[in-house]
């Protein structure tokens, strides 16, 4: 979707200042934030596709005046929301004011393996690739309502297909609920000067990871 968490090339919002030794969390409510994040997604039903899309589906002003793991908890709150395991009387107070809902728990000594597995998303492919490795390709000018992967910064943009990587779970479907619909997925390589203009750094490109439904031969 056009919002403002895809914030790829866009201009105001100053340089990037990394933080050195920066800590994984900076507040203990950011540590457990995560942690929630992590067991609810096992009894709530959703997948990764569908949280990123609760996060990112807001108001630009909402979206911007948060830090990430607030960003994080208000998606998690809409999730929970949504399936009835919360309500918004209990998100305002901050605690459980009705009889609580029996789900699946994630006990503290199954968070490590469940990570450590992971949720591969490679799928078998139903026909051949439609690029390879040196094909020129166009971004589509696509502007979905709803989740994409494609940023907005290199749509309608030429650029070569540098990797294949199989067939994998196609996220706009999957943020949606209509199954996996598994499409092929390239790393396509863009040079700086036609997503930036003549005045860009010659020496500088950017590798985005693109479906086949997001792009054309050039």
């Amino acid at each position: 979707m056009n919002g403002a968490h895809d914030m790829g090339g866009m201009d105001g919002f100053g340089p990037v200042m990394p933080e050195p030794n920066e800590p994984l969390f900076h507040a203990a409510w950011e540590r457990r934030a995560f942690a929630l994040t992590l067991a609810m997604g096992r009894p709530g039903g959703w997948n990764i596709d569908m949280s990123r899309f609760a996060r990112e589906n807001r108001a630009p002003v909402d979206y911007l005046s948060k830090s990430y793991y607030q960003l994080w908890l208000a998606g998690l709150e809409a999730l929970m929301a949504e399936r009835g395991l919360v309500t918004a009387d209990e998100i305002a107070a901050g605690s459980p004011l009705h009889p609580p809902k029996t789900v699946p728990v994630l006990e503290a000594a199954g968070v490590a393996p469940m990570l450590a597995r992971g949720t591969p998303t490679e799928r078998d492919a139903a026909a051949p690739a439609r690029f390879g490795v040196g094909d020129r390709v166009r971004a589509k000018e696509l502007h979905p309502r709803t989740h994409t992967r494609l940023p907005r910064y290199v749509r309608g943009r030429v650029g070569t297909v540098e990797l294949v990587h199989g067939a994998h779970v196609f996220p706009d479907s999957h943020a949606l609920g209509r199954g996996e619909q598994p499409q092929w997925l390239y790393t396509v390589a863009f040079e700086a000067r036609e997503l930036w203009g003549d005045d860009a750094d010659l020496a500088s490109r950017v590798s985005v990871d693109a479906w086949d439904s997001y792009l054309e031969p050039a």
